[in-house]
């Protein structure tokens, strides 16, 4: 860039950590323990590596460290291996014991316990290595910090014997080049090059590394820019006069204000010639070799991200409805809607991830502690404890993030377990409950929430509440013991019926899956205005008239038939039991017949309408109401009253009343979930409800598809706290937003946007065949897709060279 920028990614490592500490590990997939390993963190906090006498060393990658537990005993089922390694150390088992949490994705994680001698050791390197795994920053690393890294890692996983074999080093190349072409680049370096032998890793260095990387991966991209730029001669330099056109006219982008980005002038590229070229008598010359500007091209300054927008860098002072908020749907699932596995690690690794707004479906457990258990109800998935997903919240809330966490609570429970939930957030979650709206915001008509930084390390509960009136007497008369903790409980105060004391409830919307079979997908819509209709209204779940209960935080799956109950529960008991069976026998996997058995007999069983009010007072912000229509909701202004609509049921909005839509959004907060067919947990594209301005889109973090990868790309931005600061014109109440308009935005130029693909590196560890789509997501009018691909490059996973002609984006709105 112009103006030089210094890319911090760098958090730095304890000398501690650097100079390491004896662990024993246990390996939980092979049941062994390896004694007395020295565990280390190199200086650039890329690695947690260790080798122990005789073995070969380990490495585990910082930027795939989803967490770091301290008290996590290791699964050891041998009673006598336990009990020797408990009495090796001072201290308990569980309190010496750190647990590196890693993997690729957030349900396949790898656990590696590391058993410390006492517990001194184990909390001073759980404190150490939590502050070095948030670390979003270090994924967008220029090339060259790459290299360095690939380099370090082939230095550290070194033989029994310490030393680096060749063979390590041909595998990196592999996809590329053969074995006896990579042996005989070594020898030229003066480095052992045969099959069997190894080198030492004070004989690789760096620089070795570097001249060894453009022999096996020639950079002739940029050499054929280089002689471009020469134009055509063969100087082995280029020179300040032909550098700073370069810089001004293909390097700088031109939008930029000139005051605060100057143009490159002889200083800025002398700056760049000293700082890159590594020839003394070029510098001396004020030439730039092609080593000089290859080392330029992949350093920092040519990122292809606005590294200064991985901080957090917008205005985070305006209310929660002006933000887009990272949200899970069913978060406690590991995979399927039916017949999947519920984890308490979801939770975990979802808020490690910098998701802010996670979902918890509370039922009553039946067991005989009568403790209120999460899970997919009805739909045979496995339950786990709410206690121990509060707790798992607790603990990793605010590692990656300081902003609220919203609690979605779809509850199911009795008003026994109900008390007892809400204890347990009071209790376990202390001060970091928010259980009374902030004294400055009250919850008054026409009142805006609060920003999130008022809110920074604060929990709030998403709970359907009761209306004032009935919540205040209730609390009063429950707080003196008058009414007991039970399901009779609103026998004292349910004068006017059940869904009449919940606050918002009167008049519901129809919010089912019959919209399925409407006209337009979520695909289409993203590149298509809608169609409006003169007539009618042919959804019905569009019609105020059509009043229908069944309308909860997420009407999951209504498949209901019409069958006598007594069979329905008979049929349901048998699937249930050869569920647990096949539970047992395989691990939970449904076969498709199964599968269908249990959508024949599903019937969604909506949340309860009869709250206790104990749980409804710690409600504040964030209150799910039934939804009336768009004029009653303006009219009341309450901008703590949020609904939920299933993609469906959204999707019915943007095609029929989208202005509305993104004008309620500027007051009030949405939730977006997917419909209840998608039983394999996919992902709807949340960018058709990002563009009306919906701001909890809530996706099944389990699935890594496109949705996710969009998602996760949105919010590695502003820090990865969470939340994104929404356009100017989706948060002002006098700007009128159409997304769906050919030029929606009022003073806004169309750009034109071209992408030019020329090469890749380190694609695959396979020789494969390898191209790239381009496509671009946004307003409708913007959005391109499967349109643009480069050739394919066969048998070349690592240093694919393309050069395609430019990809031409013409209008982007």
């Amino acid at each position: 860039m112009a103006k030089q920028f210094e890319f911090q990614w760098q958090i730095p490592v304890p000398e501690y950590l650097q100079n390491g500490a004896i662990f024993d590990r246990w390996d939980e997939e092979s049941g062994t323990l390896e004694p007395k390993c020295l565990v280390k963190v190199d200086e650039n906090g890329f690695f947690i590596y260790w080798k122990s006498e005789g073995r070969e060393g380990q490495v585990r990658e910082i930027s795939q460290v989803n967490d770091i537990r301290l008290g996590l005993a290791p699964k050891i089922n041998d009673p006598k291996t336990y009990a020797e390694i408990e009495v090796k150390g001072n201290g308990s088992l569980e309190w010496r014991t750190v647990t590196i949490c890693s993997g690729l994705d957030l349900v396949n994680i790898t656990y590696t316990p590391l058993i410390a001698a006492d517990v001194d050791t184990s909390r001073e390197w759980f404190e150490g290595l939590r502050q070095l795994t948030p670390n979003t920053k270090a994924n967008n690393i220029c090339p060259m910090t790459s290299l360095k890294k690939h380099w370090l890692k082939l230095c550290l996983m070194v033989n029994p014997s310490g030393k680096i074999p060749v063979r390590s080093i041909t595998r990196t190349f592999a996809s590329g080049r053969t074995e006896k072409m990579i042996m005989q680049c070594l020898k030229d370096l003066g480095l052992p090059g045969g099959k069997c032998d190894e080198i030492e890793p004070a004989d690789f260095t760096f620089e070795k590394f570097y001249e060894f990387y453009h022999k096996i991966c020639p950079r002739t991209d940029i050499e054929d820019l280089f002689k471009e730029l020469n134009g055509g001669t063969n100087r082995t330099y280029l020179t300040i006069p032909q550098l700073v056109p370069f810089f001004n006219d293909r390097q700088r982008d031109p939008r930029l204000n000139e005051i605060l980005f100057p143009y490159y002038n002889r200083k800025r590229v002398l700056q760049i010639i000293n700082t890159y070229e590594k020839d003394l008598d070029y510098v001396k010359q004020e030439w730039l070799s092609l080593d000089g500007f290859c080392r330029y091209l992949m350093s920092d300054e040519n990122a292809p991200v606005f590294l200064d927008r991985l901080d957090i860098y917008m205005d985070m002072d305006q209310p929660l409805s002006h933000y887009y908020i990272n949200s899970s749907h069913n978060t406690y699932l590991s995979g399927r809607q039916f017949g999947g596995r519920s984890s308490v690690e979801m939770y975990r690794q979802t808020l490690l991830a910098g998701c802010r707004c996670v979902e918890l479906d509370c039922w009553d457990g039946t067991r005989e502690d009568q403790e209120p258990i999460i899970t997919h109800g009805k739909a045979m998935c496995t339950d786990i404890l709410f206690k121990e997903v509060i707790q798992a919240i607790k603990e990793t809330a605010f590692v990656t993030s300081q902003m609220p966490v919203i609690l979605s609570f779809e509850n199911h429970c009795s008003k026994a377990q109900q008390y007892k939930m809400a204890k347990y957030c009071e209790d376990i979650l202390g001060d970091l409950l928010l259980k009374r709206p902030l004294e400055s915001i009250p919850l008054e008509p026409g009142q805006y929430l609060p920003p999130p930084n008022q809110l920074q390390q604060r929990i709030l509960i998403k709970n359907k509440r009761l209306k004032p009136e009935v919540e205040k007497r209730s609390l009063e008369l429950f707080m003196k013991g008058q009414q007991e903790q039970n399901d009779d409980l609103e026998i004292v105060f349910d004068v006017s019926g059940v869904v009449g004391n919940v606050d918002g409830e009167e008049g519901p919307l129809n919010d089912d899956d019959s919209s399925s079979s409407s006209d337009m997908s979520g695909e289409e819509i993203i590149q298509n205005k809608p169609k409006q209709t003169n007539g009618p209204m042919q959804a019905s779940y569009l019609d105020p008239t059509t009043p229908n209960i069944d309308t909860d935080a997420h009407p999951e799956l209504k498949l209901c038939q019409s069958i006598d109950n007594n069979s329905q529960d008979e049929d349901e008991k048998k699937t249930s039991d050869s569920f647990e069976k096949k539970e047992e026998d395989e691990g939970g996997n449904l076969t498709a017949e199964e599968e269908i058995a249990l959508m024949s007999n599903y019937k969604y069983i909506g949340a309860t309408t009869n709250i206790h009010p104990y749980l409804s007072a710690m409600v504040n912000y964030a209150q799910p109401v039934k939804f009336q229509g768009f004029d009653v909701a303006e009219d009341r202004n309450v901008h703590y009253h949020m609904s939920s609509f299933n993609e469906n049921t959204g999707l019915g909005y943007l095609k029929t009343q989208v202005i509305e839509l993104v004008n309620y959004n500027k007051r009030q907060m949405s939730r977006i979930y997917p419909r209840g067919g998608r039983v394999d947990s996919s992902n709807y594209l949340p960018q058709i409800f990002w563009n009306a301005g919906c701001q909890m889109v809530a996706l099944n973090f389990q699935t890594p598809d496109l949705a996710m990868q969009l998602n996760q790309g949105k919010f590695e931005y502003n820090g990865n706290c969470g939340y994104l600061l929404k356009p100017d014109f989706m948060r002002r109440p006098d700007r009128t937003f159409d997304p769906f308009s050919e030029s929606p935005v009022d003073g806004i130029i169309p750009a034109h946007c071209s992408v030019q693909v020329i090469s890749g590196q380190f694609l695959s560890d396979k020789k494969i065949g390898t191209y790239v789509e381009v496509d671009m997501y946004g307003l409708p009018t913007d959005t391109i897709r499967k349109e643009f691909r480069t050739k394919v490059v066969p048998a070349n996973g690592l240093n694919p060279v393309y050069n395609e002609d430019p990809f031409v984006f013409r209008k982007v709105c």
